[in-house]
């Protein structure tokens, strides 16, 4: 059995009612993939900071799922020569 470790960073800056985000994920072979997220707080709704940080990031996560889910598939058409229509994350 062999064990892989991947790293993902994550940077989070808030400014008025808009958090931002910003995943960066290092891959097995130092490869980088970037997924950047937004979160926009309407003025009527309650100052909770964590509910921002937390849309934000899912959605700069989502980014690098799609990023690295493009490459895959990338590679494998690049492999077997066939086109790939369709990968699902999950």
């Amino acid at each position: 059995m062999r064990t892989k470790k991947w790293n993902v960073e994550i940077v989070i800056t808030e400014s008025d009612r808009t958090t931002q985000a910003e995943a960066r994920l290092r891959g097995q072979n130092a490869e980088l993939y970037v997924g950047e997220g937004t979160a926009h707080r309407n003025r009527a709704d309650q100052d909770i900071p964590h509910i921002g940080d937390e849309l934000a990031v899912a959605r700069a996560l989502n980014g690098v799922s799609h990023s690295l889910l493009h490459e895959v598939a990338a590679e494998i058409e690049t492999r077997t020569g066939e086109s790939v229509h369709r990968l699902r994350a999950g």
